[in-house]
């Protein structure tokens, strides 16, 4: 059955006075379903390929941010089964961002009719984020995406995670979800769903580079992997030879299949309960005089 939907899209414009801008995210809501979902561009490289000088850190930073924000929206409108859903999308899209003057603007509002809003928001999103930026990836789906059901799985524990930066002397990293007993426990989402194979060995190269440069940290620490499979059978080989290629990074490191993903989460959980107990216990011994 169709229902009615909004949406909007979010744009970077590199320079007000000239209007130049790029599509980085898309926005759409469908009240009757109680749908809110947005999608951004998490990768700075799509910026990288039309203007220069971008403050990556910063991007990826603000972009996590915003989808972190809009997760929550959602997941208020879904739940909240008493209150009437917002019905204008711009009203709720600057609970988020607010309009200022800044380089991150959202467009007019556009709307149709879907029978599913979620395969209607992908569509969008290849339209108008991915389309138009060369040499960019075309993600079927972004490492948010891989993430979501990690993090579901592990339900409240997720709070317990946090960003880790890890540096050395030539390079830094920030991974979003992070926890540390006796080293750190790093687990980075990487989607490898996308539609270029030769995306997919590049992406697996950039991130054994990566590798490389992080093996000179002075800090302990384990790189988990929570690797998206490609859903296209042209691809499953350049899959594989990135799998063969994250196997080459130095340093401590696991590669965590799509399917074992849930199981994976429900070991950490129990891996960080456990170790919470433990500390617990430990500074409610009584002290010897």
């Amino acid at each position: 059955m169709k229902t009615t939907y909004s949406t909007i899209t979010l744009r970077y414009v590199h320079d007000v006075v000239t209007g130049e801008f790029a599509n980085i995210g898309v926005v759409l809501f469908a009240p009757d379903q109680r749908f809110l979902e947005a999608r951004f561009a998490t990768s700075y490289e799509r910026l990288n390929a039309i203007f220069l000088k971008i403050d990556h850190l910063h991007y990826r930073a603000l972009m996590r941010f915003m989808a972190s924000r809009f997760e929550e929206i959602s997941a208020d409108i879904r739940d909240g089964l008493h209150i009437p859903p917002a019905t204008a999308l711009s009203q709720i899209v600057r609970q988020v961002l607010p309009a200022d003057d800044s380089s991150l603007q959202w467009s007019e509002p556009g709307g149709g009719f879907t029978d599913e809003p979620s395969k209607t928001l992908d569509q969008l999103y290849k339209r108008y984020v991915e389309r138009y930026v060369a040499g960019a990836e075309q993600a079927s789906r972004s490492d948010e995406e891989i993430a979501k059901p990690f993090k579901a799985r592990l339900g409240r524990t997720v709070e317990k995670l946090a960003e880790k930066k890890i540096e050395t002397k030539d390079y830094q990293y920030d991974f979003r979800f992070a926890w540390k007993n006796d080293i750190w426990h790093l687990y980075e989402p990487v989607s490898f769903d996308l539609v270029d194979p030769g995306s997919i060995r590049e992406k697996a190269n950039k991130w054994l580079g990566r590798g490389v440069a992080l093996n000179e940290s002075t800090e302990a620490f384990r790189i988990h992997f929570l690797l998206g499979e490609p859903r296209q059978d042209e691809t499953r080989k350049a899959f594989e030879n990135a799998i063969h290629l994250l196997g080459k990074m130095p340093g401590q490191k696991e590669l965590v299949r799509e399917n074992q993903v849930e199981r994976f989460a429900v070991r950490v959980a129990e891996q960080i309960d456990s170790h919470e107990a433990s500390e617990m216990a430990f500074r409610e011994q009584p002290k010897t005089p």
